[in-house]
């Protein structure tokens, strides 16, 4: 096993808890930096080869595809932990279970798109070849549930080399080079997504057969899969609600607006979405250690790893919000010709500040998945009830408004849409947080003064910085914006376990000592 994994041993360990989740977080949080190397250049490419037209068709297709499969996938991206954990049988075989469902599932839904692709391109195909994009759903559910099964084994290496580097440098690479395959014209974008796929499918699987094998003396059983179905129901229509508050503003804004403005505001969402694969940097870990600690019913432990992962999560997204979010002008005039991708600004500056809000609701519903999981259902869709209508009465409201020019209305539509999302996910934080501290009989709370103090300094450097020539802005402005909230998040927000996070042999934390700016628990 990678050097880069916590191990199950270090997990159980008194004590190991945290120090397995700061390395599994580590570990992803430099697949994190990986990702944003090579997402970089993609959006670069997308932006200034297709245009906000391809890709506003190329956004909507894929936010179907990835819902559907992400449904397909069963909910056993975090599921299968406590699958595994809970078995009585073979490990090989329940995931083998897993993959069959998924496969029969995305595999018919896929078919059904392919020849009825409609629902994928309501505005039209940019090529014909778009509608092989529907592969990509099997693709996508599979890697779900081996990456799952890996994560279980603390093998979080293989999550960062698929989702982080084969991925990403895969779609970056592709879109650029289809590009000028004349016969491919603008289905580039939609190729090269099925593309890095599969290469990400590849890549989790070499290491998933080499630890786990392949099944031994097992057939899938409708008595083994249908009730397997049933219990994970509820958790496949979490994952796909969770993953809906941040897919539903572009669904109900294409609705209203033309395919330039989704693409506007698409290329904001994946500048934005840049801070939220943080929290998933903390996912595949967390799971497993939290369902470690339910089956000894320790619940002081379980409310101490939310509250610290949930403290890194905050601390961390808030540092990179301001730093892409003070000089996102200038970002997103990175992103095409002409500034064309500029007046998506506010919609970043608001999408920025939900990834921050949406942390304490994330690692909330962590753990709510295991100890309420219907009523943890129940918020998620209460979530994304809260924000569509708030969408829909945004762009009711906009629609009554006098615009001279109709592009302008469509950019008030995609910022009214992002803040839409940034209150329905603070709601949700607050609403999940409480629930699980009544549970657990543990305090739930995130928040320390010092997140106050640092981003206070942080927006006086970024005023100076965006003062500079655009290049300039971007070049030293991002840099000492991070710079200076680091700094003052680390001498007066860290204390001892938070610094677990960033040693490779953490020290022991003394029994009742508190993170710095905290009275002792």
């Amino acid at each position: 096993m990678s050097r880069l994994n916590p191990s199950a041993e270090e997990a159980d360990k008194p004590g190991g808890d945290i120090a397995a989740l700061a390395k599994g977080g580590r570990t992803n949080f430099f697949g994190f930096v990986l990702r944003l190397l090579a997402r970089l250049p993609f959006l670069f490419i997308a932006g200034q080869l297709y245009g906000a037209e391809a890709l506003g068709v190329y956004a909507y297709a894929l936010l179907v595809v990835e819902l559907t499969a992400l449904v397909c996938s069963i909910g056993e991206k975090r599921g299968l932990a406590q699958r595994l954990r809970e078995g009585e049988t073979d490990e090989t075989g329940l995931i083998a279970d897993s993959m069959v469902v998924a496969l029969v599932f995305s595999g018919v839904l896929a078919a059904v798109f392919f020849f009825w692709p409609a629902p994928l391109f309501p505005n039209g195909m940019s090529h014909p070849l778009d509608r092989w994009i529907v592969l990509a759903i099997p693709g996508y559910a599979l890697t779900e549930i081996v990456l799952a099964a890996q994560a279980y084994k603390y093998d979080i290496g293989t999550t960062v080399r698929a989702r982080a580097v084969v991925e990403p440098w895969t779609i970056s690479i592709l879109a650029g080079a289809f590009w000028f395959v004349p016969a491919i014209g603008d289905a580039g974008l939609t190729l090269a997504y099925l593309a890095s796929i599969f290469a990400g499918l590849a890549t989790a699987l070499v290491p998933f057969f080499r630890t786990y094998g392949l099944p031994r003396a097992w057939s899938p059983r409708p008595s083994r899969l249908v009730p397997m179905v049933t219990r994970a129901l509820p958790l496949a229509v979490t994952d796909a609600i969770e993953w809906g508050t941040r897919r539903v503003d572009l669904l109900i804004l294409g609705w209203f607006a033309g395919p330039v403005a989704l693409g506007i505001y698409w290329m904001a969402q994946q500048v934005a979405s840049l801070p939220q694969k943080l929290k998933t940097s903390f996912e595949p870990i967390l799971g497993p250690v939290i369902t470690a600690k339910l089956k000894v019913k320790d619940f002081a432990a379980i409310a101490r790893q939310v509250c610290q992962v949930g403290f890194w999560i905050v601390a961390a997204q808030a540092g990179i919000a301001l730093a892409l979010g003070i000089p996102g002008e200038a970002l997103m005039g990175l992103m095409g010709d002409a500034g064309e991708f500029v007046p998506g600004t506010a919609a970043l500056v608001f999408l920025l500040a939900a990834e921050v809000v949406a942390a304490t609701a994330v690692v909330s519903e962590a753990a709510l998945i295991y100890v309420a999981r219907v009523r943890n259902l129940w918020v998620s869709i209460g979530t994304i009830v809260l924000q569509a209508i708030l969408t829909v009465v945004a762009m009711l409201v906009i629609d009554q408004m006098d615009f001279a020019d109709p592009q302008r209305a469509d950019i008030y539509r995609a910022a009214a849409a992002a803040a839409a999302l940034m209150v329905s996910l603070a709601v949700a934080s607050l609403v999940k947080a409480v629930m699980l501290s009544r549970i657990l009989g543990h305090s739930i709370n995130n928040w320390r003064w010092a997140l106050v103090w640092a981003a206070g300094a942080a927006v006086l450097v970024g005023q100076m910085a965006i003062m500079l020539p655009e290049w300039a802005e971007l070049a030293f402005g991002i840099p000492a914006i991070l710079a200076v909230y680091g700094a003052i998040i680390w001498t007066k927000g860290f204390g001892p376990e938070d610094r677990v996070l960033f040693s490779r042999k953490p020290k022991p934390v003394a029994e009742g000592e508190a993170p710095a700016g905290e009275p002792p628990r």
